[in-house]
């Protein structure tokens, strides 16, 4: 059997079968890291021991007929997301010995659901990035072009799972972090509501963004790992209390339901790689044999990434003050506790955190918090009501995730601003909160993937993973990077 013939759905019903036992699983996983995680430096941390105590348990379990929902299934995890008594460094040297203290709300309903943790991946420094360059300690890799990077924040976790070094994967998006790698990488990404997944035990880099959510190799897996991880905690006070629907069964029994889907002008008249825009034509074409397409406005788009960056720095200020050196992290030798705070954050903090730091404080200081946070709060509710205008009308909206292809490593890393704009189409949807899917669609002439996002209304999550599934099925693609099929 091969890995790259597996998606978790397959996996779980080898399992149930009994023609697969999760130490098997886990043995052909770990097989598969050190193979290739060498040439694309995906993880952060894998413990092996750890791997297969976890895999034996979950035989065990399987045994004595206790199957849950993921007994067995190998997933690697986002190096911001919290598990007990192992590392969570953030990619960040401020954080290199830490260890957590305590399980978050995800990990906890995943253990509860029998999963096996394979490691932790690599990331931009606390999600500051869209490359996964920004880590603290070294770049990730794009397995379709060694040369180009992945995406981020969340670089590590997409990568691992298009290389199948975990059959699925959870990374967190402040503004597109989950969806821009997903596409990068050609895998299926989402971007859950904001509230409909606990943020406990998630590291905070801006907390009124920050949403934690899940990769998959294909829509079924991704609908399997949110059913996993949604619903409401007491420990997250913007945690939502709603209902949680089984995801799988409804978009199986949605495969033919007919949907008004949006085309955003604006977004649409951006200025879009070529091979991005066919993919995207290409996708229309297809739904028109069964949906509505219309054009609708959302106005205020031109406005989201300024907008973003006068949030998430603020809170990214306010929540990284936390690293002084005195509580837990990285401490520098000092002469005095100012010059310990000083050489502390100095020498922790990389250059693109120091950066978002610099720009939040100020747009927090005195005399300019009405001209920067208070107005871009406002710009921020005017985004929310373009797209609550624009539901009243349709059901979803389709746009490109991204706005190109893969770049090349160190093509954007000295030009911050073109680096911001590589998530131009995707941070409106954390203004706004809203349930967003980077579904991939095909592979442009130098073989490297291309995205598109299904935006959906609030706690609609399941009418997105409905209309990906649909698309998937019409596709019927695979996406295996070229290094598996040598």
């Amino acid at each position: 059997m091969e890995l790259k013939e597996l998606t978790l759905k397959k996996a779980l019903n080898l399992l149930d079968e009994g023609k697969l036992s999760s130490k098997e699983l886990c043995t052909l996983t770990l097989e598969q890291i050190k193979k290739y995680d060498p040439l694309v430096k995906a993880f952060l941390y894998v413990n092996e021991e750890w791997v297969l105590k976890q895999a034996e348990e979950a035989d065990k379990k399987r045994k004595e007929g206790k199957r849950d929902l993921l007994t067995g299934i190998p997933l690697s995890i986002k190096d911001n997301i919290l598990i007990k008594g192992h590392p969570t460094t953030c990619a960040s040297k401020i954080l290199a010995n830490y260890i957590a203290p305590y399980d978050a709300t995800v990990i906890e309903r995943l253990k509860s659901q029998g999963v096996v943790f394979i490691g932790k991946t690599n990331m931009d420094e606390f999600a500051m990035g869209s490359s996964t360059e920004n880590s603290g300690f070294f770049p990730t890799r794009n397995p379709w072009d060694l040369e180009r990077v992945p995406g981020g924040s969340s670089g590590g976790s997409a990568v691992s799972v298009a290389l199948r070094m975990g059959l699925g994967s959870l990374g967190s998006d402040t503004g597109g972090s989950i969806r821009q790698p997903a596409a990068f990488c050609g895998v299926v990404g989402m971007k859950p509501t904001y509230g409909l997944v606990s943020r406990f035990g998630l590291v905070a880099f801006a907390s009124s963004l920050d949403q934690i959510g899940p990769f998959g190799l294909t829509v079924e897996d991704t609908a399997l790992l949110l059913q996993a991880i949604a619903g409401n905690d007491p420990k997250d006070s913007t945690s939502a209390e709603i209902e949680i629907p089984n995801y799988l069964e409804f978009i199986e029994n949605n495969l033919n339901t007919t949907f008004k889907i949006g085309l955003p002008k604006e977004y649409y008249s951006y200025d879009i790689d070529p091979e991005i825009t066919k993919y995207l034509e290409k996708t229309i074409e297809i739904l028109k044999k069964r949906h509505t397409m219309v054009e609708i406005s959302l106005p205020h788009t031109k406005y989201a990434v300024a907008t973003y960056y006068i949030i998430a720095p603020a809170e990214a200020s306010s929540n990284l003050a936390r690293y002084d050196g005195v509580k837990y992290g990285f401490r520098a030798e000092a002469k005095s506790l100012l010059e310990m705070y000083k050489k502390s954050r100095g020498l922790g903090f990389g250059k693109e955190v120091k950066r978002r730091i610099m720009l939040g404080t100020y747009a927090l200081s005195a005399g300019y918090y009405d001209a920067y946070y208070l107005k871009a709060s406002k710009v921020r509710t005017l985004i929310k009501e373009d797209f609550e205008k624009a539901f009243k009308e349709v059901d979803l909206i389709l746009t490109p995730t991204t706005p190109t292809p893969p770049f090349r490593l160190g093509e954007k890393i000295s030009d911050p601003l073109q680096m911001y704009l590589s998530d131009i189409f995707t941070i409106p949807v954390n203004l706004a909160g809203l349930p967003a899917l980077s579904l991939p669609v095909g592979l442009t002439t130098d073989n490297l993937p291309v995205g598109v996002q299904i935006i959906g209304p609030q706690f609609k999550d399941e009418l997105v993973l409905a209309l990906a599934y649909q698309i998937e099925k019409d596709l019927s693609l695979k996406f295996i990077p070229p290094i598996l099929k040598d």
